[in-house]
């Protein structure tokens, strides 16, 4: 489907093809069964320019729009979504939050090395207490003179151990009424910071390859100028990462929905039963045209978020709503899928079990199909159920 796409736009597109098919989709199940991405993806996806989309070229970024953005991560995706991970997060919470939030210390700092590739960001705002709950965070930054300590965890952290800036959540007050979201801040962290512990997390059910890990931190002392933003608005950085982020995940599971429907006629076309292709029996065409239409419509959703940002827009909304289907819908297309496969399905000789495996998560992390939900219902209702 190429509804809407400009020349440049297409040629991304056909780049980030090309890419995943010589870069990523070879090693993926190998990288699946190891738990480890090879490390080197990094400085090739800089290479390529992948790390530095939307981000100024005076900084070391690669221009573009977000629906090139989005184009590459459904590719990404497509092809291996522990891959796909590393972009949506060093880039789109980490970079592009840096871009719109820092100052200019920050930008020269840390843009170019994460847009080239020479570094890696992540993104710490789950704790092992605090998921859904953004507001209720426990770790603590206190003002010490020209620094702040910090102490607490962090859990679930996507590149955490790969990571050389640690975009941080914490409180910065003790105060007995600062609850909720005031008084979170958001601080620059970089990950050999005395006192900064990152252990990886083994034995997921999906994006197994990808770095994922529990940070530590014991009397981390950062300078006052580690401030993203002024002291007390890291919640509304937050939330804006995250309103973009959902978008870098609704195209990563259209990616894993295509590859689903893509497995699944291949296999229907040249697998028999009953002396006959699959393809020939109507309940397993009924299983394709159900991936096909929600991989349009998933696609389509992503694409209007996309479309919002570039012209300015209000996108808040419909993030959620592109994240909520999308995410459900990668998880119905690699079911389906798998039904299609049979007990083949269930092996990783072929690729729609790990296809289901990192779709599952997809419905979980970035607010999960009931945050979503909320989301829509307070926007559409004007009463918050939160």
């Amino acid at each position: 489907m190429n509804l809407g796409l400009g020349e440049e736009q297409a040629a991304v597109r056909r780049l980030a093809k090309d890419f995943v098919a010589r870069e990523v989709t070879p090693y993926a199940a190998e990288w699946d069964r190891r738990e480890r991405v090879d490390r080197g993806i990094v400085k090739k996806l800089g290479a390529v320019g992948f790390l530095g989309l939307t981000l100024p070229e005076e900084y070391g970024g690669s221009g573009g729009d977000h629906l090139s953005y989005a184009l590459v991560t459904e590719e990404l995706g497509r092809g291996d979504s522990a891959v796909r991970g590393i972009v949506s997060v060093s880039l789109g919470l980490v970079a592009k939050t840096i871009a719109a939030w820092g100052g200019e210390e920050h930008k020269r700092r840390w843009l170019p090395p994460l847009a080239s590739g020479e570094a890696v960001g992540c993104f710490a705002l789950t704790e092992p207490g605090t998921g859904s709950d953004a507001g209720s965070l426990a770790t603590r930054a206190v003002r010490d003179g020209a620094e702040y300590v910090i102490n607490g965890s962090k859990m679930f952290i996507t590149n955490g151990t790969w990571a050389d800036v640690v975009l941080l959540f914490a409180r910065t007050t003790d105060a007995d009424d600062a609850s909720g979201h005031r008084g979170i801040s958001a601080f620059l962290v970089p990950a050999d910071t005395p006192g900064l512990e990152r252990r990886e997390i083994h034995g997921k059910l999906g994006l197994r390859g990808q770095a994922t890990a529990e940070l530590l931190l014991t009397d981390v002392r950062v300078p006052a100028s580690a401030l993203l933003a002024p002291q007390g608005k890291g919640f509304a950085v937050a939330m804006s990462a995250l309103a973009k982020g959902r978008m870098s995940v609704a195209a990563g599971c259209v990616g894993i929905a295509q590859a689903a429907l893509d497995a699944a006629v291949g296999y229907a076309t040249e697998r028999e039963q009953f002396g006959k292709t699959l393809a020939h029996h109507q309940l397993v065409q009924e299983l394709i045209s159900d991936i096909a239409v929600d991989v349009d419509a998933a696609r389509l959703l992503t694409w209007r978020v996309a479309d919002l940002i570039d012209r300015g827009e209000p996108f808040a909304t419909e993030a959620s709503k592109a994240k909520l289907f999308a995410s459900e819908a990668a998880v119905r297309a690699a079911g389906n899928a798998l039904q299609v496969f049979g007990g083949y399905g269930y092996i990783d000789e072929y690729p729609v079990g790990k296809l289901l495996r990192d779709a599952r998560v997809m419905t979980l992390y970035e607010g999960t199909s009931q945050i979503q939900k909320l989301i829509i219902g307070r926007a559409l209702t004007g009463v918050s159920a939160f």
